[in-house]
């Protein structure tokens, strides 16, 4: 997909969420190791890359995933970050999406021009289960960011997020289970206990994938790929829109994505898969799509 920007590649295990990283997995089919960690060159600028019109390839208004392949707050990538953020300043039209387990850096890495924060930046603080929860959860919170959420991936032990969904400062919760070699199972109960807290709190949740093994009235279901999982995500309805609306107040400097891609007058041109999809509407088109920008 167009919605993933990974100026470095590689990454050091530093919890229990990372047992199993699917970087490392993916990387080792490839007789790669996932511990190498390398700056991407060709790939570093992408939020800058040009179509043969002069277009940015990226439009107004799109999201951007930062990092899948790595931690945008590795200590490694400390030389490179610098660049990266001048990268994400020169874009505040595109909304960043910065996932880390590495919340207690990003103080220390900050932009000296941060100030309160860049409204096209949005934070989400990785933590697995509980203990992690609690420790990096405080430290976000305290963070000077404008937009703020939780991401628990891969969702290994169960949780409660009450005592930080009432302070009002965190925008959505995001959860998925866990894939390919040594999948941990994902318990529906598990889900279902942070499904209702966001919705006491009126905080956006999705639940995205259900992992390869997912265990629900005591029987173990076995997902053979993403779609299957997806889909099944997506049709347990455990997930809600808060009434809040989750605002990015960001200027309009190239003509926006296409209009419509996901509305009812697109419906053909888009895969089924796309019904089942909770992150379609941060979506910009994907190569199977038939329908892309």
């Amino acid at each position: 997909m167009r919605d993933i920007w990974n100026p470095w590649h590689g990454c050091k295990k530093i919890s229990e969420g990372c047992q199993n990283c699917y970087m490392y997995f993916l990387d080792a089919q490839r007789k790669k190791s996932g511990a190498d960690i390398f700056k991407v060159k060709n790939n570093f600028d992408y939020p800058l890359h040009r179509d043969k019109k002069g277009n940015y390839k990226i439009k107004s208004g799109e999201f951007i995933r930062v990092c899948m392949t790595s931690d945008f707050f590795l200590e490694e990538a400390d030389e490179w970050r610098p660049a990266a953020w001048e990268i994400i300043k020169s874009r505040p039209d595109v909304v960043f999406i910065l996932i880390t387990k590495r919340i207690q850096r990003a103080a220390e890495t900050l932009p000296n021009d941060w100030n309160d924060g860049w409204e096209n930046v949005w934070l989400n603080a990785t933590c697995e289960n509980q203990n992690r929860a609690d420790e990096r959860i405080p430290v976000l919170l305290d963070l000077p960011f404008k937009h703020k959420g939780i991401s628990v991936t891969p969702f290994i032990g169960k949780l409660s997020l009450i005592e930080y969904l009432q302070t009002g400062k965190i925008e959505n919760v995001w959860c998925g289970g866990e894939n390919y070699a040594g999948s941990r199972p994902l318990f529906y109960e598990w889900v279902k206990t942070l499904s209702d807290e966001c919705k006491n709190h009126d905080v956006t949740f999705e639940f995205f994938e259900s992992g390869n093994i997912f265990i629900k009235d005591g029987k173990k279901i076995t997902f053979a790929n993403k779609r299957e999982q997806t889909k099944y995500a997506f049709l347990c309805s455990l997930n809600y829109e808060s009434s809040k609306p989750h605002i990015f107040n960001i200027p309009k400097i190239t003509e926006p994505k296409q209009i419509g891609l996901f509305s009812q007058d697109a419906a053909p041109f888009y895969q089924d898969d796309c019904k089942y999809c909770v992150m379609k509407k941060r979506c910009a088109g994907c190569s199977n799509c038939g329908h892309c920008p």
